[in-house]
């Protein structure tokens, strides 16, 4: 009977010597897979922070990128635009010498001889086919006479005193002046009035005795 029972102790202890390392391992792995799903869980969410932060900064880079494209192609536009406009200027301004002296020659052919009248007819024509030509590389004459002195289109080569106009009018002019599609390329060269003098007898007189 004591055998029996001493028996049955003993194969209940070994069950329990067999079951409890069986348990203990069941546990452990399932505490580390929940610490490997939150830690995977975590890289996840800091990768894709990281993912979300580099693809901004992509994108800003791109937005930059552009403007800065945008900006320089308008720039090159706009000094091809430029050097169109105004690559004739050097050009221009010699010939505007050539201008000079076919108004000057006609100035001076007053005379009333066949050869001379023969002579100004073909200088006035010459003139004029330089003119149109100028015209429609947008080249115009500045009209000055008779209008207020423009610093910024006129230059004055000397003041005269006139009781007929106002003050900074122009009177004369020695050059024309000339304009490339409305940018100054030659000032005109004018002679500007100035108030006249009062004569000292037109002036009012004192009364000494007053």
């Amino acid at each position: 009977m004591g055998k029996q029972q001493e028996s049955s102790h003993t194969q209940a202890e070994k069950e329990v010597e067999a079951t409890t390392p069986e348990q203990s391992a069941s546990v452990a792995p399932e505490e580390e897979v929940a610490s490997i799903e939150e830690e995977s869980h975590a890289d996840l969410v800091q990768k894709l922070n990281d993912a979300e932060q580099k693809a901004q900064e992509n994108w800003d880079k791109m937005l930059r990128m552009q403007a800065e494209m945008e900006n320089m192609k308008r720039r090159i536009q706009k000094d091809l635009e430029s050097a169109h406009k105004f690559a004739l200027e050097r050009f221009a301004k010699d010939l505007l010498n050539v201008i000079d002296s076919l108004e000057l020659g006609i100035q001076a052919s007053a005379g009333t001889a066949p050869e001379i009248v023969k002579l100004r007819e073909g200088s006035e024509l010459t003139l004029k086919q330089f003119i149109d030509t100028l015209a429609r590389f947008n080249i115009v004459a500045i009209d000055a006479l008779g209008l207020p002195f423009n610093p910024e289109l006129h230059q004055a080569v000397t003041t005269q005193p006139s009781a007929e106009v106002a003050p900074n009018t122009v009177l004369n002019v020695f050059q024309k002046g000339y304009l490339l599609n409305e940018r100054l390329l030659r000032p005109a060269m004018v002679v500007v009035s100035k108030a006249a003098e009062v004569a000292a007898e037109n002036l009012p007189k004192i009364d000494e005795q007053a």
